[in-house]
C-alpha cells in the first residue's frame, strides 16, 4: 500500500569530504552537545557561576557519557556483538548507533562530579543548571537515529508514518510509526517543563534534574512500548521499560527527600564567582566613594572657615567691649574727680 503522505528517511546516513566521513548521526550528537553546554551556561551565569565554568566541566563529563552510553548498549545488546556470526570489535564503532540514555546519564555524572569536584563546586548545582540542556540535546540527539534508519515503532498508517527503505540487519521495509520523532518531541517539552517549574518554583539541590529524569522516564515507558526493533523482556516489558519505571521512582523519591532535609535553592554556586562580580563591580563605586570622601573632607574644611569666621568676629567684639569698658571706666573716674 502506498501511502499518500509520510516522512521519507534519507537514503544516506554519511557523506565523504574526501576520505572524511561525515555521518550524520555523529553531526546530531555533536549539535546537541553543544546546545546542552551554551544553554546550561547561560543558566549557570544566571545562578551567580563563572562563565565557562559549564564548558570546563563538559569537558570531563561529555567522554564519560559516551562511555557509559555505549557499554549500557553493548551489554544490554551483547548478542550484536559476540554471538555466533558477530565481529565483536563493531562494539567499538560508535558511529554506527548505539548509545543507551541510561549508561550515559550515569558516566556522565561520574565525570562531571570529578570536575566539579576540582572546582570545588557542587554536583546538584550543576546538574540543575545543566537539566534542559541535556533533554534539547537528546531532542536533537535522535534524528540521528532518523539517518540511520533505526528505532522505530510499529506498522502505522498514519500521516506521519516513517517511510523505512533499508532491509539491513533484519529491517523490512515499510511504513513505522516515527519513534525516534516522538522521542525527540517528548524531549523538547521536557525541557521547557523544567525551565518553567525552575523559574516559578526556584529549584535547587538537583530537584531540577531530578524533575528533567522523571519526566524522560514518563515518555521513555510509552515510546519504548511502541519500538519493534530486538530487546530484552522482562515479564512481558522491554528492560528500558523496567529502567525507566525504576528511574522515575528514584527521582520521585529524591525530590521529595530533598525538599525536606534542603528546601529552597543554593545562595552560592561556584565559590569565589559572586567575589569576582563584587570587585568588578566594586572599582567604579569605589572611585565614588573615593571622591565622595575628597568632597565630604573639602566641605568640612569649608565648614570649618565657616565656623571659624563667627569665633573671630567674636573675638573682636570682646576686644572693643573691653576698649569700651575701659574707656567708660575712665569716664567715670574723671567725673569723681571733679566731684570732689
Amino acid at each position: 500500500m502506498e501511502e499518500l503522505a509520510y516522512i521519507p528517511s534519507p537514503t544516506r546516513g554519511v557523506l565523504y569530504l574526501g576520505p572524511i566521513p561525515l555521518r550524520g548521526y555523529a553531526f546530531c550528537i555533536i549539535i546537541g552537545v553543544f546546545v546542552a553546554v551554551w544553554l546550561g551556561n547561560k543558566r549557570w551565569i544566571a545562578r551567580g557561576g563563572r562563565a565557562g565554568t559549564v564548558a570546563d566541566i563538559a569537558v570531563w563529563a561529555v567522554p564519560f557519557g559516551l562511555v557509559g552510553g555505549r557499554l549500557y548498549h553493548v551489554i544490554t545488546d551483547y548478542e550484536l556483538y559476540f554471538s555466533s556470526g558477530r565481529d565483536w570489535v563493531d562494539a567499538f564503532k560508535v558511529w554506527q548507533g548505539g548509545l543507551g540514555i541510561w549508561g550515559a546519564i550515569a558516566l556522565g555524572a561520574v565525570g562531571a562530579w570529578i570536575g566539579c569536584r576540582r572546582r570545588g563546586i557542587p554536583l546538584p548545582a550543576y546538574a540543575d543548571a545543566i537539566a534542559p540542556g541535556i533533554a534539547f540535546a537528546q531532542a536533537i540527539g535522535r534524528w540521528g537515529n532518523w539517518f540511520n534508519q533505526e528505532l522505530y515503532g510499529k506498522e502505522t498508517h498514519v500521516p506521519w508514518a516513517l517511510h523505512i527503505t533499508s532491509s539491513a540487519d533484519g529491517r523490512v521495509p515499510g511504513y513505522y510509526h516515527p519513534t525516534f520523532l516522538y522521542e525527540s518531541l517528548w524531549c523538547v517539552g521536557v525541557a521547557f517543563l523544567v525551565i518553567w517549574a525552575d523559574r516559578r518554583f526556584k529549584l535547587g539541590h538537583g530537584r531540577a534534574f531530578a524533575l528533567y529524569v522523571a519526566a524522560y522516564c514518563v515518555g521513555r515507558a510509552w515510546i519504548e512500548y511502541m519500538r519493534v526493533d530486538d530487546a530484552h523482556h522482562i515479564l512481558g516489558l522491554r528492560l528500558n521499560d523496567w529502567t525507566a519505571g525504576i528511574v522515575f521512582l528514584l527521582a520521585v523519591t529524591y525530590i521529595v527527600i530533598s525538599l525536606k532535609k534542603r528546601p529552597g535553592r543554593e545562595a552560592v554556586v561556584e565559590p569565589g564567582a559572586e567575589a569576582e562580580v563584587t570587585g568588578e563591580d566594586g572599582d567604579a563605586p569605589g572611585e565614588e566613594a573615593e571622591g565622595t570622601d575628597k568632597a565630604g573632607g573639602a566641605e568640612k574644611a569649608d565648614g570649618g572657615t565657616d565656623t571659624g569666621e563667627p569665633e573671630e568676629r567674636t573675638a573682636d567684639e570682646a576686644e572693643e567691649e573691653a576698649a569700651d569698658g575701659a574707656e567708660d571706666g575712665a569716664k567715670d573716674e574723671a567725673g569723681s574727680a571733679k566731684k570732689s
